[in-house]
C-alpha cells in the first residue's frame, strides 16, 4: 500500500473524510500527538487500527468528536461532571470515559461498557471529524509501544505501507496525550494524566480518585507499556543531587560498553561536562512538548540507554512522570 502525507487543505481533508467512510485509516494531527483514525462506528475499521499498530485488543480507543452535542450519539447520557468538564476544557487535552450506547462496537472501548469521548483543538481534526461524518476513533499513530508521534515524519516512520493517508498538520503544539477522567461513578476518577493539569480538573470537580491498577485497561496508556524507543530508558528521581546520580549512571553504562545520552533542561546540560546530552527545552512544558520526539531522535543517533531527568509532580510534571515510567518500565535511578 503507497501511504501519501497530505497537506491538510480543504480537498485533502475531504478525500481523507470519504476514506475515512469507506472504512480506511487516515493519520491526522491533533493538539496532543497525531492520531490513527478510523470510523467508530465501523467494527471492521476499527481492527484495522489494532492490526496496524500491533495493539493489543482490549486496549479501548478514544473517539473524538466535534462538538459537546455530538457525545449523545455515542453514550448513554452526559453526567452533569461531564458537562461542567467539557464546558471548561472542551476542545483541548481532555478525555471523558461515560456509558456507551449499544451502536460503539466493542472493538472500539476493548469489551467495556463504557467509552472515552474527547473534543480535539486542532482545526485539522475537527474538520476531518466534519469531513467524515461520523465520530472517529483514533489512538496514537505509532507502532504500539513505541513513542508516540508528534510529527508526520514519525507517524510515516510507523506507519509507512500501512495507511493510505497521513494529514501533515506540524508538529503537535502538547506533545502528550489527553487527561483522561472517567465520570461514570459518584467521584471522578483519573485514568491517565496528560496535557491538562490534574490541578485544573480539581478546580471544576473538588474531589478526584486517582486509579493506580492498571490490570485492566480501562482506558489507553493504564495496562501496557508504552513509550518507549529501542533504547532502554531510565529516569531520575526529583531530588537536589539528581545530576550527581545521573552522572553516576551514565558513567557505569559507558564503563560497560554502553552509549548512553541524557535527556535533560537547557539550564542543566553544562552540569554533564562532556557527556552525550540532549536539551528538551526551557522548562517543563517544552519538556513534555519534546520527549517523544526526543526519545525518537536517541534512536536515530544511535544511543543504547537514553537517561532522562526527573521532574516535581505537580502540574504537567505528573503527565511526564507517568510517561517516563511507561517508557522506562519503571526504571527509576
Amino acid at each position: 500500500m503507497e501511504t501519501k502525507v497530505l497537506k491538510p487543505t480543504r480537498e485533502n481533508i475531504r478525500i481523507c473524510g470519504d476514506a475515512i467512510k469507506r472504512g480506511e485509516l487516515v493519520a491526522f494531527p491533533t493538539e496532543t500527538v497525531y492520531g490513527l483514525g478510523a470510523d467508530a462506528m465501523q467494527r471492521d475499521a476499527a481492527k484495522k487500527i489494532y492490526a496496524a499498530k500491533g495493539r493489543p485488543s482490549d486496549n479501548p480507543l478514544i473517539v473524538h468528536v466535534d462538538s459537546i452535542g455530538a457525545m449523545s450519539a455515542v453514550v448513554e447520557k452526559i453526567p452533569s461532571v461531564a458537562l461542567r468538564l467539557a464546558a471548561r476544557f472542551m476542545p483541548g487535552p481532555l478525555t471523558l470515559v461515560m456509558k456507551k450506547k449499544s451502536v460503539v462496537p466493542d472493538e472500539v472501548t476493548g469489551g467495556l461498557g463504557t467509552v472515552a469521548l474527547r473534543i480535539p483543538l486542532s482545526q485539522t481534526a475537527l474538520s476531518l471529524i466534519r469531513a467524515a461524518g461520523t465520530p472517529i476513533c483514533a489512538p496514537s499513530a505509532n507502532t504500539s509501544g513505541a513513542p508516540s508521534p508528534t510529527a508526520a515524519n514519525h507517524v510515516l516512520a510507523d506507519m509507512k505501507g500501512k495507511i493510505p493517508y497521513i494529514l501533515d498538520g506540524g508538529v503537535c503544539k502538547i506533545g502528550i496525550e489527553s487527561t483522561v477522567i472517567d465520570v461514570t461513578g459518584k467521584v471522578p476518577r483519573l485514568l491517565r494524566p496528560g496535557g491538562l493539569p490534574v490541578e485544573k480538573i480539581k478546580e471544576i470537580v473538588g474531589e478526584l480518585e486517582i486509579v493506580t491498577d492498571g490490570s485492566v485497561a480501562l482506558c489507553p496508556g493504564m495496562k501496557y507499556k508504552h513509550y518507549a524507543p529501542k533504547a532502554e530508558v531510565f529516569f531520575s528521581a526529583y531530588y537536589e543531587k539528581m545530576t550527581e546520580a545521573i552522572c553516576d549512571w551514565y558513567d557505569g553504562i559507558v564503563s560497560r560498553g554502553g552509549k548512553p545520552v541524557v535527556l535533560c533542561l537547557d539550564e542543566n546540560s553544562e552540569k554533564y561536562g562532556k557527556r552525550d546530552v540532549i536539551k528538551i527545552g526551557a522548562n517543563y512544558e517544552e519538556y513534555a512538548h519534546n520527549l517523544f520526539a526526543d526519545l525518537r531522535l536517541a534512536d536515530e543517533k544511535g544511543y543504547g540507554y537514553v537517561i532522562a531527568e526527573g521532574v516535581p509532580d505537580r502540574g504537567i510534571g505528573n503527565s511526564l512522570i507517568n510517561r517516563l515510567i511507561k517508557s522506562s518500565g519503571g526504571r527509576i535511578i
